[in-house]
């Protein structure tokens, strides 16, 4: 019975026109730059580095961290484009896993799972701890942890019920302040729900005519990004 191979894990996002033109920026040659990166213990060919220039060839976390380096640059440069992924949130911080892992404070396979997976279960500490070692912000953090349909389902029934009963629900999503995140939750329904109940008049008094339900112009998701953002939270939303 063969063995089930791992899935290949994708390249690191490089942009070998932005490392083109860091490079030339500096006024280094290709066997400058491959002796700055062997003083960050990469050793490697110049050809190497015309090889990602040119796009021929693609680096290694290893080789990028320290091509980073060796420019003179933060890696995000080097990407080409916002990180999407949690490996690369961690690369752009010229991080290991090991290093991540421990200054999070979790065991290395619960990290390595997370990366590998998409999916985190840690909790609100944990949230915060994984956000700030890789920089991320509030909302970055919900995507790159594939919790955006659990926090939209959680929105929608604060909405429909009672918000009160899923602050810590949500708290371990967006680790915020419970009081700042209590006020948003409260605003959100106060302006998305629908508030026509039978028998609201009193006794012999005819029950007053049910309102029309507010039609906020932004969805649900985007309108409670937007009231998080007004609150003081030590994360950016």
């Amino acid at each position: 019975m063969r063995r089930r191979q791992p899935p290949a894990v994708p390249p690191v996002p490089f942009s070998p026109a932005a490392a083109r033109a860091h490079r030339a920026g500096l006024g280094l040659t290709p066997e400058q730059v491959a002796e700055g990166m062997a003083a960050h213990g990469v050793r490697l060919l110049p050809a190497h580095v015309l090889g990602w220039e040119s796009g021929e060839l693609r680096p290694t976390e290893e080789e990028f961290i320290a091509l980073a380096r060796a420019l003179w640059c933060p890696p995000a440069q080097l990407m080409g484009a916002r990180p999407a992924r949690l490996r690369d949130f961690r690369v752009a911080r010229e991080l290991n896993q090991e290093n991540a892992a421990r200054r999070i404070g979790i065991p290395l396979r619960q990290y390595q799972q997370a990366e590998a997976t998409g999916r985190w279960d840690g909790g609100q500490e944990e949230s915060y701890a994984l956000a700030q070692v890789l920089g991320l912000r509030l909302r970055e953090l919900v995507a790159v942890t594939g919790r955006r349909d659990e926090l939209d389902r959680l929105l929608r029934q604060c909405v429909d019920g009672r918000w009160q009963a899923h602050v810590r629900a949500i708290g371990r999503i967006v680790p915020v302040p419970e009081q700042g995140l209590a006020t948003v939750l409260a605003a959100l329904q106060n302006e998305y729900q629908v508030s026509s109940h039978w028998g609201a008049g009193t006794w012999g008094s005819p029950a007053p005519a049910a309102r029309e339900p507010a039609q906020p112009e932004q969805p649900l998701g985007e309108r409670f990004w937007g009231l998080l953002a007004r609150q003081a939270t030590d994360i950016p939303a």
